[in-house]
This record gives C-alpha cells, sequence and structure tokens, in this order.
C-alpha cells in the first residue's frame, strides 16, 4: 500500500526529475558553421544537378533493355533548351551545338550546360540559405546524399575499371594504326596506342580503378575507398588534361565527388599522417537508428552492387567479342600489299606517287577496308565480302552512288587477285599479303634481361 501511494496516478506526466534526467541523457543537437552548410547546400545542388544531367545517373540506373539508351537529363527538355538558349543569347554561339552522339564530353553543349548548372546552383543556394537560415545542421540530408555520391562515384569507377580489365577502352592499335606515320597521331590517338600496345599495364590501371569502386561498396571502407579514387580520378584527369582527351569534365566531375566523401573526415586526416595522435572511430551517421533496420541497408547495397558488378561484367564480355580482341576478323584478315596494279587495262606501277594510285589494302574489320595511298594517307570504304562466292562489295559511306565490286582469287596464302569495278572503271589487283608479325610492336614482347635498352 505504501509503495501504491508514491506511484503517480494513472495518464499524468513525467516528474521534474525524471524530465531533467530526459533532458541531461538526450544527446546535444549539432551545429554547423555558416561555411559548412553554405558548402553542403552547394555541394547539394551542384552534384545533384550534375549527376542526373550527365553519365553518371545513366550508368547508376542502368538497365539491360534493348534500345533504352538513357544519356541523363541534360539532352532533354527543358535543359537542352535553356542551354541552347543561353549559347545563343550569353555566349553569342550562333553555329548549332552537338549535343549527342559525337563520343565527346567536351563540348560546346557540354559547357555551356556546366556554366548553367553553376549558376542555377549559385542562385539555389542564395535563396536556401535565406529561406533555411536557422537550421542548425542537415545531417539526416547529408547521410542520405553521403549514400548517392557513393554509389554515383562507385558506378563510374565500375564502368569504366571493367573497360579496362577487359581491355576495350583502349584496344591493341588495328592493322591502319600499325602502318600510321607517327607524327599524324594527335595526342590522344598516342595515349591510346600507348595504352592500348600494352593490355598488363591497362589491366593493372583498371584493377585500381575498380578497386576504388569496391571499397565504395561498405560504409566502413568508404574513406579509403574515396583515397583510391581520388588518386584514379588524378591520374586520369592529369592524362586527360595532358593529351587533349575529351572526357576532361567528366574526370574532373568525378575528383571532386571523391574530395566530397573525404571532407568529413578530413580532420581525421590530418590528424592521422600529421600529428601523431591516436585518431578515433568515424562520427559518421547511420542511415537509420535501430541496428536490424541497418543490416538490412547493408544487404541492400551489397546486392545492388553486386548487380552493378555482373552487369558491366556482362556487359564487357558480350563487347569483347563484339567489337575487342575477340571480335571477328575479316575473311581477308591483313596488310595487302600492291604489286601491280592497271585501271582500264593502264598498268600504273605503285612507286608512282599519285595521290590516286593505291599502296596497300587493310582489311580488319568485317564491314570495313582501308586503302593507303602512295602518301601515306588512308581512304576507308564500308566492304562486304562474301568468301563462299569470293567477292568484295565497296561502299563509300559519304556518297551513296559510288560503288565498287570485285571477284578475288587467292592462289597462294600470301597472294590475292583481284578483278572489277570501281566508280565505273575497270580494275585488276595482285596483292602480296604483309606477315603482321614483322612489326617491332608486334613481336617485342615482355623481356627480363636488357643488355642494353631496346628502344627504335
Amino acid at each position: 500500500m505504501g509503495n501504491q501511494a508514491q506511484m503517480a496516478p494513472i495518464g499524468a506526466g513525467p516528474s521534474l526529475a525524471e524530465s531533467q534526467v530526459a533532458v541531461e541523457a538526450a544527446p546535444p543537437v549539432a551545429t554547423w558553421s555558416f561555411g559548412t552548410r553554405l558548402a553542403f547546400r552547394f555541394c547539394f545542388v551542384y552534384f545533384t544537378l550534375y549527376s542526373l544531367s550527365d553519365q553518371i545517373i545513366a550508368e547508376l540506373v542502368a538497365i539491360p533493355i534493348p534500345r533504352f539508351n538513357f544519356q541523363g537529363l541534360g539532352i532533354l527538355w527543358p535543359m537542352r533548351q535553356i542551354t541552347f538558349w543561353i549559347a545563343s543569347h550569353v555566349f553569342g554561339v550562333t553555329r548549332p551545338l552537338v549535343y549527342t552522339g559525337s563520343g565527346s564530353g567536351d563540348k560546346m553543349f557540354d559547357w555551356v550546360q556546366l556554366v548553367f548548372m553553376l549558376a542555377f546552383s549559385v542562385l539555389v543556394v542564395a535563396i536556401w540559405s535565406v529561406l533555411d537560415r536557422r537550421r542548425p545542421n542537415y545531417v539526416t540530408l547529408y547521410k542520405w546524399f553521403r549514400l548517392f555520391i557513393r554509389f554515383a562515384l562507385l558506378s563510374e569507377m565500375l564502368v569504366y575499371g571493367f573497360a579496362k580489365l577487359i581491355p576495350l577502352q583502349m584496344p591493341f592499335p588495328p592493322l591502319n594504326r600499325l602502318l600510321e606515320p607517327y607524327g599524324n597521331f594527335a595526342p590522344m590517338s598516342v595515349l591510346w596506342g600507348s595504352v592500348g600496345s600494352s593490355h598488363a599495364y591497362e589491366i593493372f590501371t583498371g584493377c585500381a580503378e575498380t578497386l576504388g569502386g569496391l571499397l565504395l561498396i561498405l560504409p566502413r571502407t568508404t574513406t579509403l575507398g574515396a583515397f583510391v579514387c581520388l588518386a584514379d580520378m588524378t591520374q586520369v584527369f592529369t592524362l586527360n588534361m595532358t593529351y587533349d582527351v575529351p572526357v576532361k569534365l567528366l574526370s574532373f566531375n568525378m575528383l571532386l565527388l571523391s574530395l566530397f566523401l573525404l571532407a568529413p573526415e578530413g580532420r581525421r586526416i590530418f590528424t592521422f599522417f600529421f600529428s601523431g595522435r591516436a585518431v578515433g572511430p568515424s562520427t559518421q551517421p547511420s542511415l537509420f537508428k535501430g541496428v536490424r533496420a541497418n543490416r538490412w541497408a547493408l544487404v541492400v547495397q551489397i546486392v545492388f552492387s553486386l548487380y552493378l558488378i555482373g552487369l558491366n561484367i556482362y556487359g564487357g564480355v558480350q563487347s569483347w567479342y563484339r567489337f575487342g580482341g575477340g571480335r571477328p576478323k575479316s575473311a581477308l584478315y591483313g596488310i595487302w600489299n600492291v604489286e601491280q596494279m592497271s585501271i582500264d587495262g593502264v598498268v600504273r606501277s605503285p612507286l608512282l606517287t599519285d595521290y590516286d594510285r593505291w599502296r596497300r589494302m587493310i582489311f580488319d574489320f568485317p564491314t570495313f577496308t582501308w586503302f593507303q595511298r602512295m602518301d601515306d594517307t588512308f581512304a576507308g570504304f564500308g566492304s562486304t565480302i562474301n568468301d563462299k562466292d569470293r567477292t568484295i562489295s565497296l561502299t563509300k559511306p559519304a556518297d551513296k552512288n559510288w560503288k565498287a565490286s570485285f571477284t578475288y582469287d587467292r592462289p597462294a596464302q600470301e597472294q590475292l587477285i583481284l578483278d572489277g569495278s570501281m566508280d565505273g572503271h575497270k580494275v585488276h589487283m595482285v596483292l602480296k599479303l604483309f606477315d603482321r608479325n614483322k612489326f617491332t610492336l608486334v613481336n617485342r614482347g615482355f623481356h627480363w634481361i636488357n643488355d642494353y635498352p631496346f628502344q627504335r
């Protein structure tokens, strides 16, 4: 009875003492500095806008559906129209802007759209800062946005990593490149040919990029993964800038995404490397308060990451056999030197330096054939080779009325005889196969012992 008399009435609120204990037990509300809040607002707006407009979102929501080629919102309404308007009325661009299908990430369209995104981000941040100036922090928004950035960067690292692990991005130089004078190479072609000539190095760089992506899967290894990604992207951005590779904008923004993931750990990183003091555990907030919910969230992240990994492996293997090192080769694969040639019955010596006379024919890809002229320039033609009927048909992509057709005979493995017509003229050619393995770039290989540097 005495204990019952001391109990509070049913429905009554907590006592003053209980309220005091609750207040003292409640964690303090984190207060971000004005600079931190401003920086987060800008990063949130800009990175979201850039990721949604660029290929990042396309890689992140990659769906293996035939003819589904989503390339981001930047080329869709209204961003495309806004970009066109800014280019015309702000920068005075009068020519039509190329915005898709070029293979370049540094088009005039991309640079103008970047200016728009930066200006729009500044405007939104200014309005946001006025309307939400009393908010002490953005902890909840930050932890979900950090998750988005992790997987945005992860998806790109896996795409580029597997494109090198399965050597696709920089293939071994094709036959026409082996014949091209080095001085004719663009800086980007020098880089592509250099890396593509060593699959071992290309695979190594692919391992480094893939490792950075894999480490971003788990929250506990994200900081290390961001470090690896930062090192990778610093290298890639430097190569893009020094070899004029048109992926400068994307690689620089991926570098910034790596820095965003590292920024909250900046003080701990500085302490670890420069102060010599012990570093405490990371204080990055969990997605949920409950342990069970966080475990399920981790499972979902792992499953989604495995999906992206599987998609990249599957796509890489398919591409390897479609246009990579395992692709089909022409039925007449090889470099063929023109030993004899006659046009309309008039014999023309290949030793003459006339612009229109052929020096070599190069059969590499099944649907494309190269002619090398006497001045070492090249002319490319679409081709159809029927090995059963021994016929070759050539077309010019830029001239629908131009056509050529030949029958061929191969009396010996290294000899080819062509007879037919080209653009209304009768043509007869005798060709001899050049051994590709005679190229030093092909036959040199790797050597542990070099008494003298082999550089030629």
